[in-house]
């Protein structure tokens, strides 16, 4: 399927609940962002007024998608995502600061968005990514969605830097994996955060029964690095959030998945529509101040 661009969507007839009111900041986690889309269904299911979003990696992809009344497209994309349609976006490169050229990937998001810019989205949108000269979170509301996402998930030594108005850009998550602070400057309503790194507990659980189950019953380097970067990526979410708390967290239990993993859309949509409905009393109570 041959989806529109985005600049020839037209408005979404959505008849929203004024009682309740909220912006979205949608955090990193690769694969695990297909539970966003759930979220997001969830959320328009039950007719919550989204009124503005912010996304940091897969969670701006997310973001600009919802932005532009596209999460279907996004949807599509995830549940027809497997391992062989995955290979077009491998076009490795070794000359340019990074494994993978991002060439392909910047392909697709073109062929989806066109040049459509982010100020002209229907819902107000910050794709956040970080400055690697400066050490800054960049909270993009202007300019090309492109570029932008482009910057958002260039995952440092995976795809290049992006230069962007005199700075170098990757991805946000290095440094703001939930994106509070962004989607509060786009509004005053209430924040509700989901967070892709909060089901640490159920990682950890995952990893030593697969460790458990392993024949020669040792710790390989690579079992301990993967869950060192686990770790440190739940880490860096509690500070984020600790530093910029939002008025609900949403934590879907997806901790069983590895991060890597592109080819589970179905479960993790699943799941994060599950995490919208098993803390629907709260999310009412916060978003209907």
């Amino acid at each position: 399927m041959k989806p529109r661009p985005a600049r020839c969507l037209p408005k979404s007839p959505r008849r929203e609940d004024p009682r309740v009111k909220l912006a979205l900041a949608l955090g990193g986690g690769a694969g695990l962002g297909w539970a966003h889309i759930g979220v997001l269904h969830a959320l328009a299911a039950r007719n919550v007024n989204v009124v503005a979003v912010s996304g940091t990696s897969i969670g701006a992809l997310a973001a600009v998608c919802l932005a532009a009344h596209r999460v279907n497209v996004l949807e599509e994309l995830a549940r027809s995502t497997n391992v062989r349609s995955m290979m077009r976006f491998l076009d490795i490169d070794f000359g340019r600061s990074a494994l993978l050229g991002g060439r392909a990937v910047q392909r697709e998001l073109r062929h989806q968005f066109g040049h459509t810019r982010l100020e002209d989205l229907f819902i107000p949108c910050a794709v956040v990514a970080a400055d690697l000269v400066a050490g800054e979170e960049v909270a993009l509301t202007r300019g090309e969605i492109v570029p932008a996402v482009r910057a958002s998930i260039a995952i440092p030594g995976i795809f290049p830097p992006v230069r962007h108005d005199g700075r170098l850009l990757v991805d946000g998550g290095v440094m703001t994996p939930v994106p509070v602070r962004a989607a509060r400057a786009l509004s005053n309503a209430p924040v509700l955060a989901v967070n892709l790194q909060g089901d640490y507990a159920n990682r950890s659980e995952t990893w030593l029964r697969r460790q458990r189950a392993a024949r020669h019953g040792g710790l390989s380097p690579t079992r301990v690095g993967r869950a060192g970067l686990s770790l440190i990526m739940m880490h860096v979410a509690r500070q984020s959030l600790a530093l910029d708390p939002p008025d609900f967290e949403l934590a879907p239990r997806i901790g069983h998945i590895d991060v890597r993993n592109f080819t589970r859309a179905d479960e993790l949509i699943a799941l994060g529509a599950a995490s919208v409905d098993e803390n629907w009393e709260m999310i009412v109570r916060i978003g209907g101040r």
